[in-house]
This record gives C-alpha cells, structure tokens and sequence, in this order.
C-alpha cells in the first residue's frame, strides 16, 4: 500500500484530485463549527447527552456531530439520501421514472434535478419540525435552549439548514466530479470517522480509572480487527452463476460461444436496510418519549436500544428491507430477458422464464446470507457495550458505510493508477468496489 501511495503521488492528475478531496473535506468539517443563531450550545449539548435513542441521535451520527453543535450543516446530507432513496422507489412504481431512468445519461441528470429539489423541500420540512421541537426542550436549568422562540427562530432555522445541506449536496457532486471516489459517501465517511479523536479519549479514560482492563481493551482491539476484516469479505462476496454465449454467425464471422458468469453481490442493499429499520423503531419510541401518558412510556422503553423487544424487531426489519430493496433494484425477469436476447444461457437451465425463476431462487438464498450478515453487525454496538462496557459505538450502519466507502475509494484510485502503467494499489491482487 505504500508503494501504492508513493505511485499515487507521482500522477499530477491524481495528485490533483486528491488534494481537492482533502479540501473540500476539510471545509465541510470547517462548517460543522459554524452555529446556526439563536441557539444555546452547553443546553443543547447536554439534551443530546440523554437524546442518543432518538431521532436526533440518528440524524447527529450521519451528520458528523453537527446536529449536536446545531451547526449550519445540522441536517447533514441525510436529506439528499432520503429524497434519492425516495426516487429509486418511484422509479419501480411510476412507469414516467421507469421510462426516464431508460434514458441514458439525459434521463440520469433529470432525476439528479429531481433528487436535489426533492432535497431542499426535505430539507425545508425537517428544518422546521426540528426548529419546532427545539422550542420544546427545556436546558438543565429549566428554560428554553431556544433564546428567542417563535416564527422568526423557525424561519431563520429552516432557511439556514436548508442552504447549508444544499451546500453540502453541492459539495459532495464537486468532489465526485473533480475528486476522486463518490462525494456524497466520502461526506458521510468524514463525519462518520470524526468520532473516533472523541472515542480514543474516552477509552483512555476508562482505562484509566480502572472501569475498562488492559486485557479486555487487547481482546476487543483484536475483535475489532477481525470484525472488519469479515466485513470486508462479505463486501466483496459473490455468488457467480455461470452463463454460456451461444455461437451467431453474422455473415463470415462467428460471434458469441463464450463462457461468463453472472455475479450475485451478497449485500445487494448496502447500509439501506439499516437505515430503513432504525428510522421505523426510532420515530415511535421518540414520539412517545414526548408523551406523559403511561402507555406512552411503556412503549418508549420497550422500544429503547438494548432491550430484547428492539433487538428482536430490528432484525426482522433488516431482514425484511434486504429482499424489499434487493427486488427492487434487481429484476430477476429483466435480467433473464437479456441473456436471452444476446444468445446467453444458465447451463442447464432454459432460457426465459425457467431461467428468470432459476436466478430469483439463487438470489433469495444469497439475501438471506446477506441479511443476516448486516443484522448481526447492526447487533454488535448493542452486544458490545451491554456485555464488555465498552465505552465507544462500533459495528451496525457507521462500519458499514465505512468500510463500504473506503473500498469504493481505493479502487477508484487503483483504476487510476493502473491507468497510468503503474502497478495496482494493492499488492495483492486487483481490489474491487462494492459495485465489483
């Protein structure tokens, strides 16, 4: 790898592109700083010490901390995602979107126009709940954490947080354009990876006061290496079908009789299903945390991370959004069409419908693997701190996204190298992305 980092640097183009990365990164981190008025920072921050089961917490880790600082960048880029979340949706159930998406490169730039307005009406809504609930929380010392509540705080809120994640949105499409690797992941990755200054102090201090031993900090380092490892493993993971290519003869030449295989990834969803699940369990327990009644709080506290009733449907909902997501972005009948249509064929299967039924029984088996994969990383923060007390938060959709990211990323930058005549990044063979 450091071989591969010293042939990095001696490509002006790449070099470019790195260094434009980097500071792009780097005045995103900057703006995360930078407060939204009319705020009380130390209440704020000691809300978001008790408020890590909720909403807020989730959109604070998306957002690298800034929601906790409320920062100009509070809402992070975690409306862009929901609103291109919400168009891929579209796109299955509109036939208009189905159409466009057929396009080419024209129809792509008109449903990134719709992602970012989309975005900014996301945006738009998210700033003003939140403004709204803000004025509901009380600081330690009983007032408002609010200075100045009313229309006025909600309107320079929703037009501040709005400007700031279409900033970020323009960010990210700035670095994929000019940068290297995909912006809109590498944002989330920087505020993602900004935790980990804050949870190396942490652990140091445990250790110190004796609450964390030496030994158990060794095993779980050791854990951790190996947990990453798998996941990376499970990211590049395939399960090939073979496809042979019958021979066509077009005049005086023969074409086809090629052997291939086509690639089913084992994590076809990536971190949506996750996402998905968490946003489901959150809304009701934060809803209901609101509420003085009772039941309210019953609800609230069976739906709490770390209970047995949360765990239990946190992973049937994963399971759940893995198929709902995977048929939706791969169409087992579509992919059988083509094969058939370029002359290829499942050895042993018949083209068409047989070979549709063959592929979507393969793929079934294959998200399962990928299921349970990605809920028992989602179950390891949970496992981790009940039963070791281990001061920092790792595993579920953050080390996903990270890992996913960082693959995605050196290959991009070995693609680049190798295009150069250089050797690859990795010593060790051709590293390939999640999208293989």
């Amino acid at each position: 790898m450091l071989e591969g980092l010293q042939n990095a640097a001696k490509i002006a183009d790449l070099r470019r592109r790195l260094f434009f990365t980097f500071g792009l990164l780097a005045v995103y981190r900057a703006g995360v700083a930078i407060p939204t008025p009319g705020i009380d920072g130390k209440a704020l921050a000691a809300f978001f010490q008790q408020a890590s089961n909720t909403v807020f917490g989730l959109v604070n880790l998306f957002s690298g901390g800034a929601l906790e600082r409320f920062s100009i960048f509070a809402l992070g880029i975690m409306p862009y995602i929901s609103a291109s979340i919400i168009l891929q949706l579209l796109t299955v159930v509109v036939p208009a979107l189905e159409r466009l998406s057929k396009e080419g490169e024209l129809g792509r730039r008109k449903i990134t126009q719709y992602t970012r307005y989309g975005t900014v009406g996301l945006s738009l809504l998210q700033g003003f709940f939140i403004s709204v609930g803000l004025e509901q929380i009380q600081a330690p010392s009983g007032s408002s954490v609010v200075f100045h509540p009313g229309w006025g705080f909600r309107l320079l809120t929703m037009i501040t947080l709005s400007s700031g994640t279409a900033f970020i949105m323009w960010l990210g499409e700035q670095i994929t354009e000019r940068g290297v690797g995909n912006g809109i992941s590498l944002i989330i990755f920087a505020g993602i990876v900004s935790s980990i200054p804050s949870a190396v102090t942490t652990t140091t201090e445990f250790v110190r006061e004796g609450e964390l031993s030496i030994l158990v900090l060794l095993l779980i380092l050791v854990a951790m290496v190996g947990i990453v490892a798998a996941v990376i493993f499970m990211e590049r993971g395939y399960r090939r079908i073979p496809v042979q290519y019958a021979k066509r003869v077009v005049g005086r030449k023969v074409y086809g009789g090629q052997s291939s295989h086509l690639p089913l990834k084992i994590n076809t969803s990536g971190v949506i299903p996750p996402i998905f699940a968490s946003s489901v369990l959150i809304f009701p327990a934060t809803i209901a945390s609101f509420a003085d009644h009772p039941w309210a709080q019953a609800v609230a506290g069976s739906l709490a991370p770390g209970s047995v009733v949360y765990t239990f449907t946190y992973v049937l909902l994963i399971i759940f959004f893995c198929y709902f997501y995977t048929a939706v972005v791969f169409d087992p009948a579509d992919v059988a069409d083509n094969m058939k249509k370029y002359g290829g064929f499942i050895p042993g299967i018949r083209p068409g419908q047989r070979t549709a039924e063959y592929i979507d029984r393969v793929l079934s088996r294959v998200t399962l693997s990928g299921a349970i994969y990605i809920a028992l990383i989602c179950v390891l923060p949970t496992l981790l701190i009940g039963s070791f007390n281990v001061p920092f938060y790792f595993g579920g959709t953050a080390l996903l996204i990270v890992v996913g990211v960082a693959l995605d990323t050196i290959a991009q930058i070995e693609t680049q190298i190798l295009m150069r005549n250089y050797e690859g990044f990795m010593k060790g063979g051709r590293l390939r992305g999640r999208r293989g």
